[in-house]
């Protein structure tokens, strides 16, 4: 296999397909990156058995035919060499890497030895701006479960209803809802997909293409320009969140989401790790007072003007989830909604489709 390709299209090649390598297999060819050459393009693809990337680049082809190449360093390699054509030969045993006035030799691992790339039966699929999917996933995928014996709260659930796609993600102590409206008409799609693995696809080189998203019997198949990624869909029952979102409030707060947001990461400062930060709402002031208290440290207080509606309220919440919330609000102002002091608290931005619910921290 001889092929020569320009160092930044195969360092961006790489940089997709760095998602999929396996890290910590005994299979050492997993460890690697298949590079196939044939007609006039690069075939890159890697695999960890559980999630497969393949991405498609072109390429000055001279002599056809694919190796595999150990992909950690491959990648370290191109990303150092100057921008210039990058020229391959590799064969079974070796591949020879030169570019500019630099040179390598690497070992190689036997082709045959690893696996073809998933062929799946598509049952259903969605198409949607890939920037809009992009923005959709960095919302609600950061809010998934780290714990693992719980693996369907690893997932977002992604549905579409009414041409409305939706995704829902929680860990039960917050839980957030994001939708928009597709432009083509679609079957309804429902499927719970590894956190993770969307985050992945989201970071993806900004594109102004659609994002295709595909279901097949128990896989996720997401197809963006010349980059397919297919990954296991997680099995279970997702919770049925419905059921938490209250169906009305006793107070709605109006408030401004930077100044919030900088009003509760100072007074975090004299709280610890785990001290809620409590939000003291005043219809008759139109003020939220925030305060935190540490006992070996002290304590602060802020207050803010704010559009208040109903009763007044005292209700806490751990900060960090205040904050991951606030960070996916846009808009300049958003609505706190709230019951009690012992039920969810509800942070809205109805501008953008968006719903973030948090847990109360119980007030001593």
């Amino acid at each position: 296999m001889k092929f020569s390709i320009n160092q930044s299209e195969l360092q961006n090649a790489l940089s997709v397909v760095m998602k999929g390598i396996s890290t910590r297999s005994t299979l050492p060819v997993l460890s690697g990156i298949l590079l196939e050459a044939k007609d006039d393009a690069l075939v890159l693809q890697t695999t960890d058995l559980q999630l497969s990337t393949q991405y498609k680049v072109a390429a000055l082809i001279e002599e056809e035919g694919k190796a595999v190449i150990p992909g950690k360093l491959f990648s370290e390699i191109i990303k150092n060499l100057s921008d210039a054509a990058v020229h391959v030969d590799a064969n079974e045993e070796q591949a020879l890497i030169s570019c500019d006035t630099s040179s390598f030799s690497l070992k190689t691992l036997n082709p045959d030895d690893f696996p073809s790339f998933p062929h799946v039966d598509i049952l259903q699929r969605i198409e949607i701006p890939f920037n809009q999917f992009s923005a959709m996933v960095k919302r609600v995928a950061k809010l998934v479960s780290k714990d693992e014996s719980r693996a369907i709260l690893t997932g977002v659930l992604i549905s579409v209803e009414n041409n409305t796609l939706k995704m829902v993600a929680t860990d039960s102590y917050r839980l957030g809802i994001t939708e928009v409206e597709l432009s083509n008409p679609v079957d309804e799609f429902q499927a719970v997909i590894s956190g993770n693995f969307l985050t992945e696809v989201a970071s993806l080189p900004k594109s102004e293409q659609t994002i295709q998203l595909a279901l097949a019997e128990n896989q996720i198949v997401v197809t963006c320009g010349d980059t397919v990624l297919i990954n296991r869909r997680i099995e279970g029952n997702f919770p049925n969140y419905r059921q938490l979102l209250p169906q009305s409030y006793i107070t709605r707060t109006k408030i401004d989401v930077n100044r919030l947001s900088a009003a509760v990461k100072r007074t975090s400062l004299l709280g610890s790790s785990v001290s809620p930060v409590k939000f003291d709402i005043n219809v008759a002031s139109q003020t939220v007072q925030l305060s935190a208290a540490s006992q070996d440290v002290g304590s602060a207080q802020e207050t803010l003007p704010c559009e208040v509606e109903g009763k007044d309220i005292e209700i806490a919440f751990n900060f960090n989830y205040v904050l991951d919330g606030l960070s996916s609000v846009n808009s300049e102002k958003v609505f706190l909604e709230t019951v009690s002091g012992l039920k969810p608290g509800i942070f809205r931005a109805e501008e953008e489709n968006y719903l973030y619910l948090v847990m109360p921290v119980r007030i001593a």
